[in-house]
């Protein structure tokens, strides 16, 4: 008998321990191995290089709210699937896997609480509930959201991440543009604050509409922002374009930006805002 066989017979059997696969986060922008808890601890920006990595409503809203505590706003019910729309999948198919794999009923939610003390009505894109796109839901949802801010005579902050238009809805998705600029006119209107924070991505017909429009315009840090892809861009001016052009620190240079800010500063960021632009109406 080998010694490899008497080892074996005198060491009990060990079984092989399962490792859970979510564990661990490799950073999308150094690489970097990051334990998940902590990793969105830090409200999911990489400690090492300062990546923001994309976070949904839920995550968004109690990292914005005092205590994490504020009332979600009802999901408006619109028509779904009005064109009956089929490519690989139907459309119908993809809304219900959105959902179950989101557990949202469509891209845009919307919450209300207190920011340090002072009242708003927050919306939140969500990238992946079909890359945020924007269609009859997203609508929908904003002009409610528009509408609970001047109920509360409060201001109204949108956080984007959108790749554009949903075109499984066609025109009908291009008609949200209108809607939610006249939408923003209502609040206007009212005498109440608009307030945009651009996250990555924003792009296509949501930075074309609402995400452009804010009275104050802010953005995380590498966000990418634009309408058009940078591909498309230079194949159709045959230029190369400049390093990090799309990206928030460049728009911020070339004044398409009030501020861009860090993660863990918009908190209190937009309850100086709020203080500075509606002060009578923001408290409780």
């Amino acid at each position: 008998m080998s010694w490899l066989d008497r080892v074996r017979n005198t060491i009990p059997f060990i079984a092989k321990r399962e490792t859970p696969d979510n564990l661990w986060h490799k950073c999308k922008s150094c690489g970097q191995m990051l334990f998940v808890k902590e990793y969105e601890e830090n409200q999911s920006v990489c400690p090492k290089c300062d990546h923001h990595g994309r976070i949904g409503p839920d995550a968004r809203f109690d990292a914005l709210f005092d205590g994490g505590i504020y009332t979600l706003l009802p999901t408006p019910q619109v028509r779904e699937d009005p064109l009956k729309f089929r490519d690989q999948k139907r459309y119908a198919d993809r809304i219900k896997a959105a959902r179950t794999e989101t557990g949202a009923q469509d891209a845009l939610a919307n919450a209300r609480g207190m920011i340090e003390g002072k009242r708003a009505v927050v919306g939140v894109q969500d990238f992946a509930f079909m890359g945020g796109s924007m269609g009859l839901g997203v609508g929908a949802a904003f002009l409610a959201g528009v509408e609970a801010a001047i109920a509360d005579r409060c201001p109204y902050i949108i956080f984007t991440a959108a790749g554009g238009a949903r075109l499984q809805e066609g025109i009908l998705s291009l008609m949200q543009m209108p809607k939610t600029t006249v939408a923003i006119t209502m609040l206007r209107e009212a005498g109440l604050p608009y307030i945009v924070v651009m996250t990555d991505p924003t792009t296509g017909g949501v930075t074309a509409s609402y995400a452009m429009l804010g009275d104050v315009q802010l953005a995380e840090p590498g966000a990418l922002i634009g309408f058009a892809g940078q591909r498309v861009i230079e194949q159709t001016i045959r230029e190369k374009l400049p390093e990090g052009f799309q990206r928030a620190e460049y728009l911020l240079e070339h004044g398409m930006l009030d501020m861009v800010v860090h993660r863990h500063r918009l908190r209190e960021t937009l309850a100086s805002l709020t203080d500075y632009l509606c002060p009578e109406r923001a408290a409780a």
